[in-house]
C-alpha cells in the first residue's frame, strides 16, 4: 500500500493534471484500475489513516481529531495479517496509535521514507510467508522543500479554478508538484522492487492520495471533494483488468475488508475489537473485490466524511463538520455555524495572507476568502452541474426532498457512530496524546465481546 500525504487528488498526471510529473503512477494506473469514487471518512492525515488501516470510521474508533489514537483493544490489518502469518511492516509516516492496536515492524528506521535497501530486506526476507507493507511518504506535505530538483517553471503552470493566481500561489504550487514529482520517483522505486525480487505478478498494489492538499480550497480541513475525495489505483495482476474504471463509492473503511478478502480471509468473520453504538464488533467497510473483478459498479449508495477542529493547531472555536454524498448531490451540515472556523493550517498561511492582501481590490475573492471562515448550517450541492462545490442549494425548495433524505442518511449514520455533534467535537483533545495508566480510555464501559 502506497500512501501519498496531502495530495489532492485532482493532482497527478493520470487524474489530468498536466502540469505535474507523475510517470509512474500514470503507468501503474495504465496497469490496474482507477477507483474515482473513493472516499476518506476524515479530512487530515491521523484520522484519514486510523480508518484506512482499521476499517472503522473515525468517531467509533475514537480517532477522529488530528494527531489522534484508537480506543484501547481496537485491531488494525497488522493485527488481522499478523494472525494468519503475514509479517507486516510499515515504512515511513506513522501517525496511528496505541502501537498495540498496530503491531507492524517499522521498516527503515524513523524517518527513513527513502531507505530503500530496507524496503528490499523486508519483501523479500521469506519467499515462503506472505507479507503486507505499507509505504507511507511524507510527500507532497508543506512546507514543500524536498522537490527541488523536480520542481517545474512557476510561471509556465495552469492555475487551478480554485486557486487564486498570484505570484505566491505560484512558487508555492511549484514546490508541491515538485514534491508529489518526489512521491512518483519513490513509488517507481517501490515497483522496481517488486519486479527485482521476481514478486511484481504476485502482489495486490493499492496507492492512495490521502487527502487534499493544505493551500486555501486545496481540500485538507474541508469536507469538500477536493478534500474527501482519493485518487486511488489496484494492480493485482491476473485478477484486475489492465486499464479498467470503477466510479463506484467506496471508502477507506472499506480497504482492510478488501485485503483480508484478498488474503483468503472472510471479513464477515473479524472482530475489530471496538463495538459500535449499536453494539456490532464487525467493520464499518466491506469488500471491494467484486468491484475489482469488474463483477460490480456497487458497493455503497453513499459516503460519509466529518471534520474536527477542537485540538488542530491554532484552532479559535469548535467547527466541527459533518458531511454525507450520493453519486450526484453532497449533504453538508456545520454544528456551529455561529463560530468563526480558524486554524493555523489554512487561516495562518502566508498563502492565504497573499490572497487577503489582493482581495483588498477584488470583492469577489474577498467572498471567497470569508467562505473559508463562516459557512451556513447546511449546505447542499448538485456535484453532477458543480463539481467545485461553489453554488449552495439548501434552500432551494426544489431538493428540499433531496436534501430531507440525505439528512436523514446523516443522522443514522452519526448514531450507529455514536456521534453527539457539538458535544463529541469538545472531546477531542481526549483523543489526543498518550493511554492514560489505567491502560483502557473507552469512555463508556464497552459491551462485552462476542
Amino acid at each position: 500500500m502506497i500512501i501519498a500525504d496531502d495530495l489532492c487528488w485532482r493532482d497527478l498526471g493520470f487524474t489530468g493534471n498536466k502540469d505535474v510529473r507523475t510517470p509512474r503512477l500514470d503507468q501503474l494506473a495504465a496497469q490496474g484500475m482507477q477507483l474515482t469514487g473513493m472516499y476518506t471518512p476524515a479530512t487530515t492525515c491521523s484520522p484519514s489513516r486510523n480508518a484506512l488501516y482499521t476499517g472503522l470510521f473515525p468517531i467509533r474508533s475514537g480517532a477522529y481529531p488530528n494527531h489522534t489514537r484508537v480506543y484501547s483493544g481496537t485491531k488494525s490489518v497488522f493485527t488481522h495479517l499478523k494472525e494468519h502469518g503475514y509479517r507486516v511492516g510499515l515504512q515511513g509516516k506513522e501517525h496511528v496509535g496505541p502501537p498495540a492496536s498496530y503491531p507492524y515492524q517499522h521498516v527503515g528506521g524513523p524517518g527513513g521514507v527513502d531507505d530503500f535497501a530496507a524496503t528490499r530486506e523486508f519483501v523479500a526476507r521469506d519467499a515462503e510467508q506472505p507479507w503486507l507493507l505499507v509505504y507511507a511518504s511524507n510527500d507532497p506535505h508543506s512546507p514543500w522543500q524536498r522537490g527541488a530538483r523536480m520542481r517545474p517553471d512557476p510561471n509556465k503552470l495552469t492555475i487551478p479554478p480554485y486557486l487564486h493566481d498570484n505570484a505566491r500561489t505560484r512558487r508555492q504550487l511549484a514546490n508541491y508538484y515538485g514534491e508529489v514529482a518526489k512521491l512518483d520517483w519513490q513509488a517507481g522505486q517501490l515497483l522496481d522492487l517488486l519486479e527485482t525480487t521476481g514478486q511484481a505478478d504476485d502482489t495486490l498494489v493499492i496507492f492512495v492520495s490521502e487527502q487534499g492538499s493544505s493551500f486555501p480550497y486545496g481540500g485538507k480541513w474541508s469536507v469538500y471533494d477536493n478534500g474527501i475525495r482519493a485518487a486511488t489505483v489496484v494492480r493485482w495482476p491476473g485478477h484486475v483488468a489492465p486499464g479498467s474504471t470503477s466510479s463506484a463509492l467506496l471508502q477507506y473503511v472499506d480497504v482492510p475488508a478488501t485485503l483480508l478478502a484478498a488474503a483468503g480471509i472472510d471479513p464477515e468473520t473479524v472482530n475489530t475489537g471496538c463495538p459500535d453504538a449499536n453494539g456490532a464488533w464487525g467493520f464499518d467497510g466491506r469488500s471491494f473485490l467484486d468491484v475489482l473483478a469488474g463483477e460490480t459498479d456497487h458497493v455503497r449508495d453513499a459516503v460519509f466524511a466529518q471534520q474536527t477542529t477542537v485540538g488542530v493547531h491554532g484552532y479559535k472555536d469548535p467547527y466541527p463538520i459533518r458531511a454525507v454524498r450520493d453519486q450526484r448531490y453532497k449533504y453538508v451540515r456545520n454544528l456551529a455555524p455561529e463560530n468563526t472556523y480558524q486554524i493555523g493550517g489554512i487561516h495562518r498561511s502566508n498563502t492565504l495572507q497573499s490572497w487577503q492582501k489582493d482581495a483588498a481590490s477584488d470583492p469577489q475573492l474577498a467572498a471567497r476568502i470569508e467562505w473559508l471562515f463562516h459557512r451556513p448550517a447546511e449546505e447542499l450541492y448538485d456535484l453532477s452541474t458543480d463539481e467545485l462545490e461553489e453554488h449552495n442549494l439548501a434552500d432551494d425548495p426544489q431538493l428540499a426532498k433531496v436534501k430531507a433524505a440525505l439528512a436523514a442518511q446523516l443522522d443514522a449514520w452519526m448514531a450507529q457512530q455514536g456521534d453527539r455533534g457539538l458535544e463529541t467535537e469538545l472531546l477531542a483533545p481526549t483523543r489526543q496524546g498518550p493511554i492514560g495508566p489505567a491502560g483502557n480510555d473507552r469512555p463508556v464501559a464497552a459491551a462485552k465481546q462476542p
